[in-house]
């Protein structure tokens, strides 16, 4: 039986090929950015305009949550800021003068009386020491001359106070109002804006959670949309390739499904470890930590859809 020889040279070269280091990968999914968009209150949905897929640019309008309830709110809050302004108004102006004179009338009719009572009680006097008019008499004279005494003196400080105008703390106060009056208005109006319900940035509607006449609860999402010019790679990064990954790195990922392999970049990792995922474990790997990266891709992979495998690969083996 002949036996083959091969050259020494094609053996040298499969020697260094089995021998050369494996690429350094990672795995993960491809993700979008998100954003939500939280029901303001609890209100039926109205209309909706849009559909999930849909592209859709900023501002345009997605849902409308039903108005009657906080437009109400809005009318009463902005009746209570009128109300308050029109008080603080008359707390500037200060007492009117039609108030003044008539706390000038009612000074003097208490001066009248007290001097009528103070005279009859100055005539009785001198009969109740005499014992002409009882003690009980001339008690009562005096009673109520002291009491129209302090009649006059009550007026005397009413007229100042009118004289004297408002408290500087009375007009602040009345600015305190307004201002809180006005501020609950405002939101009020932001709530009833936020009722039609439109798109914050220009993306793609993922999720429309709820259909027309649902009533969602305060904070549900409503609405939930993929936005940016292309999807980014979530992965993560095995615990002795952390050190060689740095944030701006060139990386080469590749799409499960996809012959092309789209150009990337390290766009964050963390420090701290997490778990790796079922998805993401490979080989010896399997047992230990990982750190969660993501990498930013070119604008040629924004038809990629969430959710898809990725796996990614950084440099060209050599190094450690």
């Amino acid at each position: 039986m002949r036996s083959e020889r091969y050259p020494i040279g094609a053996c040298v070269l499969l020697a260094l090929a089995a021998c050369k280091p494996a690429t350094p990968q990672a795995l993960g999914t491809l993700e979008w950015d998100r954003v939500t968009l939280p029901a303001p209150v609890a209100e039926k949905i109205v209309r909706i305009d849009v559909r999930e897929g849909q592209q859709v640019a900023a501002g345009a309008p997605l849902l409308q949550l039903e108005l009657t309830r906080t437009q109400s709110q809005l009318q009463a809050a902005r009746a209570q800021a009128q109300q308050s302004k029109d008080v603080l108004s008359e707390l500037r102006a200060g007492p009117r003068v039609e108030a003044i004179a008539q706390a000038r009338a009612a000074l003097a009719a208490a001066q009248a009386q007290a001097s009528d009572t103070r005279a009859y009680f100055n005539r009785l006097q001198p009969l109740g020491r005499r014992q002409l008019v009882a003690a009980s008499e001339v008690d009562r004279a005096r009673a109520a001359a002291d009491n129209a005494a302090a009649q006059v003196r009550s007026a005397q400080a009413a007229l100042l106070e009118l004289e004297r105008g408002t408290r500087r703390e009375q007009i602040a106060q009345g600015e305190a109002a307004v201002a809180a009056a006005e501020a609950q208005a405002t939101a009020q109006a932001v709530t009833l804006d936020k009722l039609n319900v439109v798109a914050p940035r220009a993306g793609r509607v993922d999720s429309l959670p709820y259909r027309l006449g649902d009533q969602a609860p305060v904070g549900a999402p409503l609405a939930v949309m993929l936005v940016g010019e292309a999807p980014y790679a979530r992965i993560y990064v095995p615990e002795p390739l952390r050190a060689r990954v740095k944030v701006g790195d060139a990386v080469r990922v590749h799409v499960d499904g996809r012959d092309q392999a789209y150009a990337g970049k390290v766009r964050m990792i963390r420090s701290e470890p997490v778990f790796t995922p079922y998805y993401a474990l490979t080989g010896k790997d399997a047992a230990r930590l990982s750190y969660l990266a993501e990498i930013s891709l070119d604008k040629d992979a924004a038809n990629l859809p969430a959710g898809f495998p990725v796996r990614v690969e950084f440099g060209d083996g050599r190094g450690d």
